[in-house]
């Protein structure tokens, strides 16, 4: 049955004229005539048997529909958009992969990684996207997801890769104020917002005596966590293998022990069963669980 969708002219001539509110200045735009944005505008009304515009002498005027129908079609048309130039970035003589993961993830341990990957396979693309909470990858768009163990997962096919292990961390400096060891008490605490409650259980866990737990500034990342700590604005609890790195090279430091209880598991979420054949997401999951495994194997 034959689609009952205007013609992409007559949107496009629409939504233009909605956003300017003048059929002018759209026809500005997109290199018309006024008449002819005023035509095509005359054929979506009939074709959708409503009016959109109010016309009002040389004035035009949004009528409640149509300014219902503009905020659809600029959508529709800004998804066309991006998904033409998605495909046009394609490569022609290889292949492309969606990844979903969490965003301090992807850019503490990941991405720094991912080299690795172009230089065993150059001709498949990984782009990858930010999802905080877990989803529906059926349909989503995504060929997997690296994400926290999660019961929104079930029917997944679900590959451990690392455990998240969370220990107190900041800058040298606020070590050597005062005479003396400062104790973890003394120095300010940041905390992550999803997680409100970690430092309080860390105390419990470890013995050592925190006040006031629940004191001190709230970052929604462990990415901004990390830049926090090392502008020396506090301890946090961030997981080790974000900041590996900073630990070697003496930036930051972990004089107190981890938070054992305080943990996730990271897992690698594919809609199928890894395969031996050679696949793009196929070649990208058995590199990605060979990469967990050498960095730090599960338990």
């Amino acid at each position: 049955m034959r689609r009952k969708i205007p013609s992409h002219s007559a949107l496009m001539a629409f939504e233009a004229a909605a956003r300017h509110g003048s059929f002018a200045r759209a026809a500005d735009e997109l290199a018309l005539t006024e008449g002819a944005i005023s035509r095509q505008i005359g054929r979506l009304e009939a074709f959708l048997g409503v009016t959109l515009f109010e016309r009002v002498g040389n004035r035009v005027r949004l009528l409640p529909n149509g300014e219902r129908y503009a905020v659809q079609v600029r959508e529709s048309l800004d998804r066309l958009e991006r998904d033409s130039q998605y495909l046009m970035g394609q490569p022609s003589d290889g292949a492309s992969l969606d990844i979903a993961t969490l965003p301090t993830f992807a850019t503490r341990w990941l991405i720094p990684r991912l080299a690795r990957f172009r230089d065993l396979h150059p001709n498949i693309i990984v782009h990858l996207a930010e999802r905080m909470e877990p989803f529906v990858l059926a349909g989503s768009g995504f060929d997997a997801a690296i994400h926290f163990e999660h019961p929104a997962w079930t029917g997944m096919r679900t590959h451990r890769l690392l455990h998240e292990t969370l220990v107190p961390v900041c800058h040298p400096a606020l070590l050597g104020r005062g005479e003396g060891a400062v104790s973890l008490d003394e120095l300010p605490r940041l905390h992550r917002r999803q997680n409100p409650d970690a430092w309080e259980r860390y105390a419990l866990e470890s013995g050592i005596v925190l006040t006031n737990p629940a004191v001190g500034a709230r970052y929604d990342l462990h990415s901004m966590q990390i830049e926090a700590t090392l502008a020396g604005l506090g301890v946090a609890l961030v997981p080790r293998l974000y900041i590996e790195k900073e630990l070697v090279e003496g930036r930051l430091v972990a004089p107190w022990p981890d938070g054992q209880s305080i943990s996730k598991t990271f897992s690698l979420i594919l809609p199928e069963p890894i395969r031996l054949s050679e696949g793009p997401i196929q070649l990208f999951a058995n590199w990605l669980l060979a990469e967990a495994r050498s960095s730090n194997p599960t338990p």
